[in-house]
């Protein structure tokens, strides 16, 4: 019978193991090809920041500040951009279980749907 409990007890850590609730902060470092401004970029992330309710703040240039509140849990990340790329880097959070460059799921999630909406943005300037 404890042979039995340690294989069951040796199964479910394992299985909570792999549904772990950090994983490596995700840093984007995104090329653009076609031909932007400056301006063009920083509009496009300005804009896809706010629909993703990010504070977005320039600071200074080809620099942006974005911070994102989701209950008690908050994140800041830089976005340095040109014309031709826009790096996305992580600079600090509250609550996301950050350290030993690891942060909470959530955060890698946000970022992805940031940089999906940034390169969407650009995509439509081509449009006008």
């Amino acid at each position: 019978m404890k042979k039995i409990s340690v294989i069951a007890l040796v199964v479910i850590v394992s299985a909570l193991a792999g549904c772990a609730r950090t994983a490596p902060v995700l840093n984007v470092k995104h090329p653009i090809t076609q031909h932007y401004s400056d301006n063009q970029v920083k509009t496009a992330i300005l804009e896809a920041g706010l629909a993703r309710h990010w504070v977005m703040t320039p600071t200074a240039p080809g620099v942006i500040t974005g911070r994102l509140t989701q209950r008690e849990h908050s994140a800041t990340i830089r976005v340095d951009y040109s014309a031709t790329q826009y790096n996305i880097t992580y600079v600090n959070s509250e609550n996301l279980l950050a350290g030993h460059g690891d942060i909470h799921r959530n955060y890698n999630r946000w970022i992805n749907n940031l940089d999906q909406d940034i390169q969407l943005r650009l995509s439509a300037q081509n449009l006008k």
